[in-house]
């Protein structure tokens, strides 16, 4: 890897680098692709590459294979965005972010050519004459759609050729899912009022039609047509429980809305689909990561490949739970792309606002469900195994930390994961108390202590490898309380914060030798030092939380932080008791004039910081 590196002359290259955007290509010694970026000015961005220090560990990875650095020069940023996508998707460089579903979306079709057009599923160019309804997020989302269109409406799904060579009706008119068009059972007229009601209800024109079919029914019952006013009772009744059911109905129009969440070396992106002021479906992915880093870097690599790399729909707006860097000019190539105007947002309200934080609360759970897949949990498992030169496979990780506010409430965390991940049954909080107030070493010496007695005594078991978030200091702490309990067969490494404390650059430091480990930003081990760092942060959160809560609720909601005596009668003129306060949500409780939705969330979370 040294010799690729000094084969390309770095500086030579960035002194005749243009200032210009434009889009530039990385490759290893063979010719291979490694990376490819666009840049609103390619000498600043490239520069940034091969600067002495200040590199992630994944950017020094790749610049350690740069052999030739290619630029394509454009004319704006919206060029080089566009290109860039196109390079992505045709090359598919190891360093980008790659997607690894390129099928089109669905939608439903209605021809425009028949006498009784039928309702169908299609995915793929639109070539025929007709309406196209979508895109849906899925073919099970159509199929739903399709069976729910064919018990409301009865419009016939059959293919051509077996609806032109009937000559009694199917099981579905005996089924009542279709009113056999094929031989006569209904008038193209009334037909073509079903449809058109289909194509209402697909446009999500829901107010409209139930306002249509009332005035239908009303009708037919005055001229003494009650088995048509009962037909349009029953559509009536139909749509008003799938509204009532299956949509999250809000304001009119279309979105895609992404929620992002990275953590322990994983990737989580959910997209939720929004047609006609509906939420249709959602989708989940688990893109892998190699150079961007941060929440917002991904889910802005994300956005552009996803519509620029592909000839998926862009919807008039795109919600991100993030704000982008790239937001301008992502959003300039998606309005070109289009030929119409999308609007690219991140500071939105109402409906779009709760769509917003659906998808970034959905894109988190789903990043917890992926860490904890067994299969991803074993293999990483077995790069701990490699990493730290263990005979066998670790069963059996214990992580601890402490949480407090400026020494109050100081609570410890146990956590423990076996090769299927978390095993919360094991967990444990620690109540520290008689100790100076914020002495975190003290804190950590008496957990431990408190812990590894039990186990000591055979009540319960003892780990294979004891992680300990914190630096030189508390691993010794760690050592100290093994060594007074006569514990011998277990391995104490500590989860340093790196010189930038951020994640990737932890520092392992081993407890028997006090020898200092970095792990590649991309290993499998530490993304499982990480996991089970960041779950025992929060189990300590959690426990300090509900201890200092269980405190200061036996006093006032004074003792909230930022609840002071106005917002308190505020609260209680709003509620009318202490009690009703506690019962509400945090929505409730935002719309105290006084309360914003952040307040809103710590009132709720010292109020019931026991459940």
């Amino acid at each position: 890897m040294s010799n690729q590196c000094q084969t390309f002359d770095a500086k030579d290259f960035l002194s005749r680098l243009t200032h210009r955007p434009g889009v530039y290509q990385m490759y290893n010694s063979e010719g291979e692709i490694l990376y490819v970026g666009k840049a609103k000015n390619l000498k600043n961005r490239v520069s940034s590459y091969f600067r002495s220090s200040g590199l992630s560990t994944k950017t020094r990875a790749l610049v350690s294979k740069i052999a030739d650095v290619q630029v394509t020069i454009t004319n704006s940023e919206t060029e080089a965005l566009l290109l860039e996508q196109n390079l992505i998707k045709q090359q598919r460089p190891p360093y980008n972010i790659l997607l690894r579903d390129d099928k089109s979306y669905p939608y439903i079709f209605i021809s425009s050519k028949d006498a009784y057009p039928a309702v169908r599923f299609h995915r793929g160019s639109k070539r025929r004459q007709g309406r196209y309804f979508g895109p849906f997020p899925s073919s099970g989302a159509v199929r739903e759609s399709l069976n729910l269109l064919q018990k409301i409406f009865r419009i016939r799904q059959c293919e051509d050729s077996f609806f032109k060579n009937r000559s009694r009706p199917c099981l579905q008119y005996q089924i009542k899912r279709c009113t056999a068009p094929c031989v006569g059972m209904i008038s193209e007229q009334e037909y073509e009022q079903d449809l058109r009601h289909t194509a209402m209800f697909l446009e999500g024109k829901n107010q409209q039609l139930l306002q249509e079919l009332g005035e239908q029914m009303e009708q037919a019952s005055q001229a003494l047509n009650f088995e048509q006013a009962a037909a349009l009772r029953d559509q009536l009744i139909s749509l008003q429980k799938v509204q009532e059911q299956q949509y999250v109905s809000g304001q009119s129009g279309d979105a895609d809305v992404f929620g992002c969440a990275v953590g322990s070396g994983a990737v989580s992106i959910h997209m939720l689909f929004v047609r006609a002021g509906r939420i249709i479906g959602s989708k989940v992915f688990h893109p892998k990561v190699s150079v961007e880093d941060s929440p917002a870097e991904v889910l802005s690599a994300f956005v552009a490949q996803w519509y620029l790399g592909s000839d998926r729909e862009i919807p008039a707006a795109v919600i991100t739970a993030l704000e982008l860097e790239d937001a301008e000019s992502i959003e300039a190539a998606l309005t070109d792309k289009r030929q119409r105007k999308t609007a690219l947002l991140y500071n939105v309200r109402g409906d779009r606002a709760a769509w917003q934080r659906l998808a970034q609360t959905n894109a988190e759970q789903q990043l917890g469900s992926y860490l904890a897949n067994k299969q991803n949990v074993y293999n990483r498992f077995l790069a701990l195994q490699d990493v730290m030169g263990l005979d066998s496979i670790p069963q059996r990780l214990e992580c601890f930390d402490i949480s407090h506010s400026s020494g109050e409430a100081t609570v410890a965390s146990c956590v423990v994961f076996d090769r299927n991940g978390p095993l919360k049954s094991d967990y444990r909080h620690f109540n520290i108390d008689g100790i100076t107030e914020g002495d975190d070493y003290a804190a950590m010496h008496q957990a431990l202590t408190r812990r590894y007695m039990r186990l000591k005594k055979g009540e319960g078991k003892l780990p294979d490898i004891l992680l300990i978030d914190g630096g030189k200091g508390q691993v010794s702490q760690a050592m100290s309380v093994l060594e007074e309990l006569q514990i011998t067969e277990v391995m104490v490494v500590g989860v340093a914060k790196g010189p930038t404390r951020k994640a990737g650059f932890e520092m392992l430091i081993m407890g028997d030798s006090g020898e200092e480990m970095t792990l590649a930003g991309d290993s499998s081990a530490l993304h499982l030092l990480q996991h089970i760092r960041d779950e025992a942060h929060r189990f300590a959160i959690t426990g300090h939380r509900a201890r200092r809560g269980k405190v200061r609720r036996t006093s006032t909601l004074e003792g909230i932080p930022g609840v002071g005596p106005k917002r308190r009668r505020e609260l209680l003129k709003h509620f009318g008791g202490i009690q009703e306060v506690q019962r509400a949500s945090v929505e409730e409780i935002a719309k105290v004039s006084t309360i914003s939705r952040t307040l809103a969330e710590e009132i709720y979370s010292a109020l019931h910081s026991e459940a």
